[in-house]
């Protein structure tokens, strides 16, 4: 019957129905869109917190705002290197699968701080590692303003790079806001332009560098194990070569960065420890790795679970190697601030706080958990596809290329090095494609016709991505430079 239709009853159904429906649309979109707010509304609680806890800690001193205030640029520092630099350590291992996004989280909190604490911050170049000359800025207010707008500006700088997806260097970006900072205050003249030489050099050897490591071990890999006619003999025989070789380079680098609190150790006593500790890292391996193959398949997916275990231990050390080294820089205007205030002079040299480094440590574990998993997807899958093998070469050849850099007292960034490691591996991938197909061309008499079109869509390393992020590290430190300035002048403005 027609009247069901024309009730009004009926019909007040289907309109609340409507009603409902449109709720519940509204509800999904509100709550798509509040998932990006409640990680920012975090971080600035944990800004808020650390504003508190400066204030705290100072509230006794007449001029402990600017100290506040330092912190809490500095907590957004940490937060960024969080979100940015971390992921060049965990993204590999992502990639490949030996780590799920939570582990990797959890590993890189734990490793990044405790190489923070325990092995970073003793005594840090603050001026940026002789970026500008501390006589050009020695009037205490001026520094001050310096570094508050090289710590602000940095900050910002590698906001900006995570938001669009570009893995950039924390401690170029501080370079670039000293520089800029330090040419607003005192001129041109102030600048140490060879230190800015060598570092801007090392823009393009880092990288270059990692690239060639990581494709030299990948080739070695392909040679000896994989095109091998018994892929498990092949690889009993390599892999604890490989474990050893990575624990020599972790050994030799923790040597210099973790015990120099206790004694200074030269770079031939470094290569010494780590040899040592590479032998014994050998022997303890082989045993393990023949039993792990026991059983395995002569193919390639049975190679990838020999790496998984040595690719997380890797990823780790990784980290550890970060928190030593890239946070007590990033960290470092806070800390050149911290002493002016304390002592009313400034110093090309201080002793980090520990409280700072507190602020590093945690801030990095936030910043981390809150906003890394864009940059570690993008660094560990959306440059090339990355299995164990690869992401191993990744993760030894940033540890190696830190080591030569060390050693030659190259001022690199581990981010240039462990993205310049993937470009290197996803490059020599498509190189030894082509080749291969070269090859089998020459032997058949028939070979299969590419188009230049297909060829193209073939390539392993995607180019937009590759543009963006060698774009983004060339514009890095004038950028920084750039905005640095402007944001001191404005200060001193303010302030005057």
């Amino acid at each position: 019957m027609g009247d069901d239709v024309t009730d009004p009853t009926n019909n007040q159904w289907k309109t609340l129905d409507k009603d409902l429906g449109r709720v519940s649309h509204m509800e999904y979109a509100t709550n798509y869109v509040a998932r990006p707010m409640v990680g920012t509304g975090l971080a600035l609680v944990f800004i808020v917190i650390t504003g508190f806890g400066a204030a705290l800690f100072f509230g006794q001193q007449p001029v402990s705002l600017v100290v506040v205030a330092a912190a809490i640029f500095g907590a957004y520092m940490a937060l960024n290197i969080g979100a940015n630099d971390v992921a060049n350590n965990m993204g590999p291992a992502v990639g490949a699968k030996a780590l799920t996004m939570g582990g990797a989280i959890i590993i890189a909190a734990i490793f990044e701080s405790a190489g923070a604490l325990l092995a970073g911050g003793d005594v840090v170049s603050t001026i940026a590692k002789g970026i500008i000359d501390p006589a050009g800025v020695s009037e205490t207010r001026v520094f001050i303003w310096a570094m508050m707008a090289a710590l602000i500006s940095s900050a910002m700088w590698v906001n900006l790079a995570t938001f669009v997806g570009a893995p950039v260097s924390t401690t170029h970006s501080v370079v670039g806001g000293v520089m800029g900072a330090g040419i607003a205050a005192a001129g041109f003249a102030a600048v140490n332009w060879p230190t800015m030489g060598a570092i801007a050099a090392s823009w393009v050897i880092s990288p270059v560098l990692g690239g060639a490591i990581a494709a030299g071990f990948l080739a070695l890999i392909k040679s000896r194990i994989i095109y091998q006619e018994d892929k498990i003999a092949a690889a009993r025989k390599w892999v604890p070569v490989l474990i050893a070789i990575m624990a020599a380079a972790f050994s030799s680098y923790l040597a210099t960065k973790g015990l120099k609190k206790i004694i200074k150790i030269d770079i031939t006593t470094s290569l010494a420890i780590g040899a040592a500790f590479g032998v014994i890292t050998y022997f303890i391996t082989r045993p393990i790795i023949r039993r792990q193959s026991i059983g395995l398949e002569n193919r390639n997916k049975s190679l990838k679970t020999l790496f998984m275990i040595p690719l997380v231990f890797s990823a780790a050390l990784l980290s550890f190697a970060h928190g030593a080294n890239d946070v007590a820089n990033a960290v470092g205007p806070l800390a050149a601030i911290v002493h002016a205030v304390e002592f009313g002079d400034t110093a090309a040299k201080v002793t980090i706080p520990t409280w700072v480094m507190v602020i590093g440590a945690i801030g990095i574990s936030f910043g981390l958990f809150l906003f890394g998993p864009k940059l570690i997807r993008m660094v560990g899958g959306q440059i090339t596809k990355l299995n164990p093998m690869r992401a191993y070469c990744v993760a030894l050849s940033a540890a190696i290329t830190v080591i030569i850099a060390s050693w030659l007292g190259l001022p690199v960034s581990s981010t240039h090095i462990a993205v310049g490691a993937v470009f290197g591996v996803g490059f020599f991938r498509e190189w030894h494609m082509e080749r291969r197909a070269r090859l089998n061309r020459s032997t058949m008499k028939e070979g299969k016709f590419v188009a230049v079109e297909e060829r193209k869509r073939r390539k392993l390393v995607r180019r937009s991505h590759f543009m963006t992020i060698v774009a983004a590290w060339v514009i890095t430190v004038p950028a920084a430079a750039v905005l640095s300035g402007v944001i001191f002048l404005v200060i001193d403005a303010l302030f005057a």
